[in-house]
């Protein structure tokens, strides 16, 4: 079983429950509880599932505490999703429809896209693909001197890509290191710890395309 990950060590902070971070907080909250009693699965269940600590499962659930990207990782390898599929419904996605013909059927425009933000470290995800698309597509920027973990089950149902935009990623997968300059792809292979690290001055910004499935 793998080691327990509790709020004050992963660096959760409590939500904002004014704001539209808040609200999205609480949405995830309640899809997390709605997951774990579709599995009828206690909060200690999900615990020892997971890795995270039966506090700070408590805590998101209750949408008090915002969870970190490396928890995010583990609650979504333990329901066997992807971090896109968990977040989904806590995000608000409203794609613009009009008949305009310069607003083509269908097109989300930039400045109406979500994303979800890492309290910890800044590490923003936004995602590129609907819900409905058959691939998770993200875009994710990774502030200068961050890092953020992700434990090997997230990775163990699903096929992966990495696309670096800008900027230069230092990619750890198990034991091996790999730096990414812009322009570079790498494809996972077996499931494993997955450290995405910063060691510049500048934002690095990538794409993650996730298959469901092998």
């Amino acid at each position: 079983m793998s080691q327990i990950v509790d709020d004050s060590v992963a660096g959760a902070e409590p939500a904002d429950t004014d704001s539209a971070d808040g609200a999205a907080q609480r949405r995830l909250g309640e899809r997390l509880q709605r997951l774990r009693t579709e599995r009828k699965w206690s909060l200690t269940e999900l615990a020892e599932e997971s890795g995270v600590s039966r506090a700070m499962i408590n805590r998101v659930e209750r949408g008090v505490s915002s969870p970190t990207a490396t928890i995010l990782g583990r609650l979504s390898g333990a329901f066997g999703l992807t971090v896109s599929q968990l977040l989904d419904e806590s995000l608000e996605h409203e794609v613009p429809r009009a008949s305009d013909p310069d607003q083509a059927r269908g097109v989300q425009r930039g400045a109406t896209a979500d994303s979800w933000t890492d309290p910890d470290t800044g590490y923003r995800r936004r995602p590129v693909s609907s819900a409905d698309f058959p691939a998770d597509v993200t875009e994710v920027r990774l502030p200068a001197g961050r890092e953020v973990a992700y434990p090997a089950s997230a990775y163990a149902f699903l096929r992966h890509c990495i696309w670096v935009l800008d900027g230069t990623l230092e990619l750890v997968v198990g034991d091996d290191v790999t730096r990414l300059g812009a322009g570079d792809r790498i494809e996972l292979g077996e499931p494993a710890d997955v450290v995405y690290r910063n060691t510049g001055d500048d934002l690095v910004r990538y794409v993650v395309v996730v298959v469901r499935g092998r």
